[in-house]
């Protein structure tokens, strides 16, 4: 394992902290002091580390920008009730980023280097990690091709890299979502299950037609028949149906969350029925109708638990029940906050200390 000093450091010299605005941390916007840069050529992950965040310089032929090979991971740093800074399930993180890495012809990154890059960088900044409810240090490692050379073709080149943002809530409010039977965010046999740009690119239309109707998001279904829910928006999705909670199954479309993954392993802690399984559209308007659809709600890393309010559907709108404190969604939202600052056991050991 790499010393926490085989990485070399360049500490900005001019801190934009003092400018952050705690109360109004809009995700995605406001950049910590540095980032861990370093680059793969000639076979080789080389020259590891830290650097003032800045702009990259790269060619007008960046391979990235005209053939895709860009891909990304997102996951949290949180501040316990102990002031320590704790990371959850990065390893779950790399883990998936080199089965993206794999399916976009890139090299894999060492775990090694991905867990002491990240842990030595969020150290470095440890001030930005906010401690207000309901916020955290957003962690976004990706890589992209750099060769500089126009040829449909894997690059011989790549760079990854971290950077790292303090955030608030993803929404701040119950979501609107519509059917999507149209449009097609990935098709089996695709890169859906691959945190690769041009799955997110894609999105960006479609979506932007539900928002012009007054929703906030899509429920994707499949691209062959538009009968089977896929994702909602940019998150995994689930629903209470009878008492068992009841989300798409995973196949070569669909991401494999992590938080995902989490909410199942506590659902099956709890005793409560879990299905993975194909989940038709039918199905959960027939629910809407009759009353059996208790919850609604997306998964994901930026959002956590992102309840479900409303599901369009052929310009009919299906209202569901008003969430209750003891609600599933809500339950395991607090179960998941109280791993991750510290409150609750980590039965699983998904937290992992900077």
């Amino acid at each position: 394992m790499l010393d926490t000093l085989a990485i070399p450091t360049q500490t900005t010299t001019a801190s934009r902290l003092a400018e952050l605005d705690t109360n109004n941390l809009e995700f995605g916007k406001h950049f910590s002091d540095h980032m861990f840069v370093v680059d793969y050529k000639n076979g080789e992950w080389q020259n590891p580390q830290i650097l003032p965040y800045g702009d990259f310089t790269v060619s007008p032929a960046n391979s990235a920008l005209h053939y895709g090979q860009a891909i990304f991971e997102g996951l949290k740093a949180y501040k316990n009730e102990q002031g320590d800074i704790t990371l959850f399930r990065p390893y779950d993180n790399i883990a998936r980023m080199n089965a993206s890495a794999d399916r976009m012809c890139m090299p894999a990154v060492p775990e090694e280097l991905f867990i002491q890059g990240l842990k030595q960088l969020v150290r470095l900044d440890a001030a930005w990690v906010p401690n207000a409810p309901n916020t955290s240090l957003y962690i976004r490692p990706f890589m992209f091709a750099t060769d500089g050379m126009l040829g449909v073709r894997p690059s011989d080149t790549y760079r990854f890299a971290i950077i790292t943002c303090p955030v608030g809530a993803f929404f701040g409010k119950p979501l609107r979502v519509r059917f999507e039977e149209k449009y097609v965010r990935s098709a089996e046999g695709g890169a859906g299950y691959a945190k690769n740009a041009g799955n997110y690119g894609a999105a960006l239309y479609p979506t932007k037609l539900a928002q012009d109707a007054g929703y906030h998001q899509l429920l994707w279904t499949d691209a062959s028949q538009h009968r089977f829910i896929e994702e909602s928006g940019t998150m995994n999705v689930a629903f209470i149906l009878d008492g068992k909670l009841v989300t798409p199954a995973l196949s070569t479309s669909i991401l494999d969350g992590i938080t995902r993954r989490s909410v199942l392993q506590l659902a099956r802690d709890w005793g409560m029925p879990v299905e993975e399984r194909k989940v038709a559209a039918a199905e959960v308007l027939e629910a809407l109708q009759n009353g059996t659809l208790a919850e609604a709600f997306g998964i994901g890393t930026a959002v956590t638990i992102s309840p479900i309010t409303v599901i369009g559907h052929q310009d009919q709108d299906y209202s569901l029940p008003e969430l209750k404190p003891d609600s599933f969604a809500q339950r395991v939202l607090q179960a998941l906050n109280d791993i991750r600052l510290g409150v609750a056991p980590d039965a699983h050991n998904w937290v992992v200390s900077v």
